[in-house]
């Protein structure tokens, strides 16, 4: 882990930022004018109403889409410089994601779910299990792993997603990739208050054991309340900063 004395570097900038979307013959303002600063190994919540723009806020840093206006800078690449293709590389190398859906294929079991990851790599089959198995493992679902979907609670499908976010991590078994910043779009939404409190606690768990960057949506303030920051979004514009109370 980083030296508490050292100062952490700014890991996520976004300057000037404003996105809008043409639907016919209509233009749509989802952000306008942002900027915002994550340093390296944050945990930090956006909130606000729906239609605020927290998630295509969260898709432009994730490198899922590209802003209409200024830059959005990952440890000084501009991801708005990329064609799609280093960009889809370059996500998968950095970002790890946790979505409230899950987004699990459910004809695959809980370990070829967290293995998905690792077929955009050289490993050979066996390796790839072994990962998926001590991923599953960090999440404390090593007794699903032969589970689909449909036969997981609500949280324990939650889980399978962060042990995917996290199964190319050097720091669970060395290989190239790391993602250093893990976005969680409403991870706890669908979830009952014990299960979200447990997804909460592996997230943190993430940021302080892994080192993680967290950037989360989320309406739930019992979840933001586990964030080192909270940023308030209104009308496409950053309304307030400031430490949960």
């Amino acid at each position: 882990m980083r030296d508490e004395e050292e100062p952490a570097k700014t890991l996520i900038r976004v300057e000037g930022v404003g996105k809008t979307y043409q639907r016919g013959r209509e233009r749509l303002q989802v952000l306008k004018d942002l900027s915002l600063n994550i340093r390296e190994g944050a945990y930090e919540a956006l909130m606000g109403p729906s239609g605020s723009g927290k998630s295509t806020l969260l898709n432009l840093i994730a490198g899922l889409d590209n802003p209409s206006e200024g830059r959005v800078l990952v440890d000084g690449t501009d991801l708005g410089a990329m064609g799609e293709g280093k960009r889809a590389a370059w996500r998968a190398a950095n970002v790890g994601f946790i979505f409230q859906t899950y987004n699990l294929m459910p004809v695959l079991t809980a370990l070829e779910n967290v293995e998905l990851p690792l077929l955009l790599t050289k490993l050979g089959k066996s390796e790839r299990k072994r990962r998926a198995q001590t991923a599953l493992k960090v999440v404390g679902l090593e007794d699903r792993a032969s589970h689909r979907p449909d036969q997981l609670s609500g949280g324990q499908q939650q889980r399978v997603a962060i042990a995917r976010a996290i199964v190319t991590d050097p720091k669970i078994l060395p290989i190239v990739t790391d993602p250093r910043i893990v976005v969680a779009d409403e991870p706890t939404g669908d979830l009952d208050r014990q299960s979200a409190d447990e997804i909460l606690e592996l997230l943190e768990k993430l940021n302080t054991d892994f080192g993680k960057t967290i950037l989360m949506v989320t309406h739930d303030p019992a979840a933001a309340d586990r964030a080192q920051v909270i940023h308030q979004l209104d009308k496409g514009a950053l309304a307030s900063q400031a430490a949960p109370s």
